[in-house]
C-alpha cells in the first residue's frame, strides 16, 4: 500500500511539475504594423483575391490564418480616433499618450521607452524597417521622444542616439531643425552607421558592418506603392528577408519591427485598388518570416497587428453585391495618375484632347475598354476634364500625404463605386482592428485586448 501511495505522489509531483511548467522564452520577434489597416482592409484584400479566382469568398492571406485571431481596441489618451503617432506609442511602450506624440508621456515631459529598446538592453539585435520614411510616426514610436511626430530631424537623430542595429525605410525625411543644419545621412555615418541604397547594396553591405540604414535610394522618402513598382525597386518583402539575414548573425536573437506604411497612405486617398495590393505586400513581407519560424518554432513569435482603421472603408454600397474584380483594371495608384496626367500637361503644354484624357484613362484604369462606364460617369469625367483643362490654374485635390489632379481622383472614385466599395473618410476611425499570432505565447494575444497589452505581452514572452 505504501508503495502505490510513494508511486501516486511520485505521479503527481511529475504533473504539477508539467504544469507548472513555463512556456520558452521567446529568441526572435516579428512584430509586423499595417498601418491604417482594419479589419475591412484585410478582409477586403480577402474577397478581392477570391474574386480574381471567379470565387465569392475569400482567398486567406497568410497572416489571417494564424490559430490566433483577434481585435484590439486603439482610441488615444485625450481622443476617441487615434494617430498615428499616439498609436505607435501604445504599441510600442504599452503606454497611451496625447495625438501627435511620439515616445513621450501624455503631459510631453517624460519619454516613454520602447519594448525594442528593452529588447536591446538584454543584449537582443534589434531592427526597424518600413515601407514609408524611417523617422515617420510608427517607426518612430520605437526610438524617438519628440512632442511633435512632424519632428522629422529630431526624430532622425533619436534613432541615432538609441542606436538599434538595423534602420530601414523607403529613405529618411529629410526636415531641417532651425537649430541644426546637419543632413541625417550625414549624422547617421558618422555614428558608425553604412548607408545601404536597394536590396543589393543592402545583401553587399550586411557582412561588412554591424549598424545599417538602408533605404530604397532617390528623393522619396517612401518605397513605391507595390501597384506601381518597376523592375528594381526596393521591396519591403525584400528588407525583411534582409533584416532576418542580417539580424541573425550571432545566437543572441533579435527584434523586429515591420511596417506597412503605404497601407494608410492608399487609405488616406480612398484608393481601394492600390489598398488591396498593398496588404498583399504585407503578407509576403510576414512570409519571409513565417519561413523562418518554420526554421525555429520553439524560439519564436510572430504577431501582426495594425495601428488604427484609416478611411471608415465599406465592402458594399446596398445592392447585396461585390464588384471587386473590376479593381484589377487599376494599373497604377492614385499619386501615379496624378503623375501621368501632370506629365500629359507638360508635354502638351496644357493644351490636351479629351481624346487624349481617354486613351490615358483606358491604359491605367481600363475605362471604355474593359470597365463600362454610365452616361453619369463619362459626363462627369468630361466635365471635370473640360474645367481642368480650361487654361485656367488647377487646384489641386490636398489628401494628407499628396496632392491629386482633380480628374484622377474623380477617376479613382468611379472604379471604387463600380467595385461596390465606399470610405467614409480621408482620415482615421475609432473601429477596432485586428491581430493576429504564432509561434511561442501565441495563445497570449486571445481575449479582450487594448494597443497597449500588445508590447506588455511580447516583453513577458521575450524576457525583456
Amino acid at each position: 500500500m505504501r508503495r502505490l501511495l510513494f508511486v501516486w505522489l511520485i505521479g503527481i509531483s511529475a504533473f504539477l511539475l508539467g504544469s507548472c511548467k513555463e512556456t520558452p522564452r521567446v529568441k526572435y520577434v516579428f512584430y509586423f504594423i499595417g498601418d491604417g489597416m482594419g479589419v475591412n482592409q484585410v478582409n477586403g484584400t480577402e474577397m478581392y483575391l477570391a474574386e480574381l479566382d471567379s470565387v465569392i469568398g475569400i482567398k486567406p492571406l497568410n497572416f489571417a490564418s494564424f490559430p490566433v485571431r483577434n481585435y484590439i481596441t486603439t482610441y488615444s489618451f485625450y481622443n476617441g480616433v487615434t494617430c498615428s503617432a499616439a498609436a505607435g506609442t501604445a504599441l510600442a511602450t504599452g503606454e497611451k499618450t496625447k495625438n501627435n506624440t511620439i515616445g513621450m508621456d501624455r503631459n510631453r515631459e517624460h519619454p516613454l521607452y520602447s519594448v525594442a529598446v528593452q529588447a536591446k538592453e538584454v543584449g537582443r539585435k534589434v531592427g526597424i524597417i518600413t515601407s514609408v520614411g524611417m523617422n515617420h510616426a510608427t517607426p518612430a514610436a520605437f526610438f524617438g521622444h519628440q512632442p511633435n511626430r512632424n519632428m522629422y530631424f529630431e526624430l532622425g537623430k533619436d534613432a541615432i542616439t538609441t542606436g538599434f542595429d538595423l534602420y530601414g525605410g523607403g529613405g529618411i525625411i529629410q526636415a531641417r531643425s532651425p537649430k541644426d543644419s546637419s543632413n541625417l545621412f550625414d549624422l547617421f555615418e558618422q555614428a558608425g552607421y553604412l548607408i545601404a541604397r536597394g536590396n543589393e547594396m543592402f545583401r553587399e553591405k550586411m557582412v561588412e558592418t554591424s549598424k545599417l540604414v538602408v533605404i530604397q535610394g532617390g528623393p522619396q522618402a517612401t518605397l513605391p506603392y507595390a501597384i506601381d513598382r518597376e523592375d528594381g525597386d526596393f521591396t519591403l518583402g525584400q528588407m525583411t528577408e534582409g533584416a532576418i539575414d542580417f539580424l541573425s548573425k550571432g545566437e543572441q536573437g533579435f527584434f523586429l519591427m515591420v511596417e506597412g506604411g503605404l497601407i494608410d497612405y492608399a487609405c488616406h486617398v480612398n484608393d481601394a485598388a492600390t489598398t488591396f495590393r498593398e496588404v498583399v505586400d504585407l503578407a509576403d513581407a510576414v512570409q519571409k518570416a513565417y519561413d523562418f519560424y518554420l526554421k525555429h518554432p520553439e524560439e519564436t513569435l510572430i504577431v501582426v497587428t495594425a495601428d488604427h482603421e484609416t478611411g471608415g472603408i465599406v465592402l458594399g454600397t446596398g445592392s447585396y453585391h461585390l464588384n471587386l474584380r473590376v479593381l484589377a483594371n487599376q494599373k497604377v495608384s492614385l499619386s501615379k495618375l496624378t503623375s501621368k496626367i501632370k506629365d500629359l500637361r507638360g508635354e502638351k503644354k496644357n493644351k490636351v484632347s479629351w481624346e487624349e484624357i481617354q486613351v490615358l484613362l483606358s491604359e491605367n484604369l481600363g475605362f471604355w475598354n474593359t470597365v463600362s462606364l454610365s452616361k453619369e460617369d463619362e459626363q462627369a469625367l468630361k466635365e471635370c476634364y473640360l474645367k481642368t483643362f480650361s487654361g485656367k490654374e488647377v487646384d489641386m485635390v490636398k489628401n494628407l500625404y499628396s496632392e491629386d489632379e482633380p480628374l484622377a481622383k474623380l477617376a479613382i472614385r468611379i472604379i471604387n463605386q463600380l467595385a461596390k466599395v465606399s470610405w467614409a473618410s480621408g482620415g482615421h476611425s475609432a473601429g477596432v482592428v485586428p491581430v493576429y499570432a504564432v509561434g511561442v505565447g501565441a495563445d497570449r494575444f486571445n481575449g479582450r485586448l487594448d494597443n497597449t497589452d500588445i508590447p506588455t505581452i511580447i516583453k513577458e514572452l521575450a524576457g525583456f
